[in-house]
């Protein structure tokens, strides 16, 4: 053993290839992608100290008890005629808002199929809030 000598050969691995392979899939991946415009609710503020508010703010409202019963403006009615309600009181006043008053026992979903109603009534503005 003593005759016998072991050559060390030292090896090294090159990173470079490997390197330059990952940054051009990089380039090639910010270059080739595709960014999404999400669609956002839209907000829009009051207007400052009252400009371009109507004189006398008129809103309908459409109450929601706790056994899902419907009264528009005050009068019961029931879910299949709230479209045309909605409809011959816009024609009154073309500008107004509705307020959805819905008590917390109410169901979510006829809450949530009252508004689309109201959207789908050309009613713009349609806020939710909760009776006490």
């Amino acid at each position: 053993m003593r005759g016998r000598t072991r050559a060390t050969e030292e090896t090294s691995v090159d990173l470079t290839p490997m390197l330059d392979v990952v940054f051009i899939l990089l380039i090639f991946f910010i270059v080739t992608s595709t960014f999404i415009q999400e669609k956002a609710i839209g907000l829009e503020p009051p207007p400052p100290d009252g400009v371009g508010m109507p004189t006398t703010p008129i809103a309908l409202n459409l109450y929601i008890d706790a056994n899902n019963t419907l009264r528009l403006n005050g009068e019961l009615t029931d879910q299949s005629s709230v479209r045309s309600g909605l409809a011959r009181l816009r024609a009154e006043n073309p500008d107004s808002a509705l307020i959805i008053q819905a008590s917390p026992q109410a169901s979510t979903g006829l809450v949530i199929r009252l508004r689309d109603i109201a959207y789908e009534a050309d009613i713009a503005r349609v806020n939710i809030v909760r009776s006490e």
